[in-house]
C-alpha cells in the first residue's frame, strides 16, 4: 500500500496516524464507548494537533481508567492532580477539569437520550453528510452551541467538526485519498 494516495492530513511517515486515517477516521462507529472515548480526546486537540492527541492515546487510555464513563465522572481532586503530573498526556489543568466536567455532562446525555447517537440524531436526523474541505459548519455550530449550553467546554465549532468527522457523521476523505466516497 506504499503507492496508495491518502488525505493529505495524513502524515506518512507517522504509522500510527496511516493505521488512524485507513482503518478508523470517517468509519461509522457510534457506540457510547466510542463517542465517549473520542470526545474526551478531541477536546484536548484545542490547539494543537490530532496527530500530538493520537500520540498519546494509549497513554490517555490508561489515564482515564480505559475510557470507563464512570470511573472518569467519579475522579476528584487527587485525580486531576494525579493526571496534571502525568508526562504521557496533555498536562493542562484546565482540559483535565473539563474532560472530568464534560464526563458528568455525557453520562447525563445518555441518561436523558438512551445513547449519546441519539442526542447527535436530534441534531442529524440520522443521516450521514459527505463534505470535505471545511472545518466547520451550521451543524457543527447547532451541537456545539447545545453543548456548551449544557456545560460542556472545549467544544468549539471545529473540534465538534472534527469529532463528526472522526465518528464518521461527517464523511470528508479528500477525493484523491483511496477512501473517497460521496453520496
Amino acid at each position: 500500500m506504499k503507492n496508495i494516495k491518502r488525505c493529505r492530513w495524513c502524515n506518512l511517515k507517522n504509522p500510527l496516524y496511516i493505521e488512524y486515517h485507513d482503518n478508523e477516521w470517517g468509519k461509522p462507529c457510534f457506540t457510547d464507548a466510542y463517542l465517549y472515548e473520542m470526545l474526551i480526546l478531541e477536546s484536548f486537540q484545542a490547539g494543537l494537533s490530532w496527530e500530538c492527541v493520537l500520540n498519546k492515546r494509549e497513554a490517555f487510555r490508561t489515564a482515564y481508567s480505559g475510557f470507563d464513563l464512570d470511573a472518569v465522572c467519579a475522579f476528584t481532586e487527587e485525580n486531576i492532580a494525579s493526571l496534571s503530573e502525568n508526562k504521557g498526556i496533555i498536562r493542562n489543568r484546565r482540559k483535565i477539569r473539563a474532560s472530568i466536567e464534560n464526563s458528568r455532562i455525557f453520562k447525563a446525555i445518555v441518561a436523558e437520550y438512551g445513547s449519546f447517537y441519539s442526542y447527535l440524531c436530534t441534531f442529524t436526523k440520522n443521516e450521514i453528510l459527505y463534505e470535505t474541505d471545511r472545518t466547520a459548519s451550521p451543524l457543527s455550530d447547532w451541537i456545539s452551541k447545545d453543548l456548551m449550553a449544557r456545560g460542556m467546554r472545549f467544544v468549539g465549532s471545529t473540534i465538534i467538526y472534527s469529532y463528526l468527522q472522526a465518528v464518521g457523521i461527517i464523511i470528508s476523505h479528500e477525493k484523491d485519498c483511496f477512501l473517497y466516497t460521496k453520496k
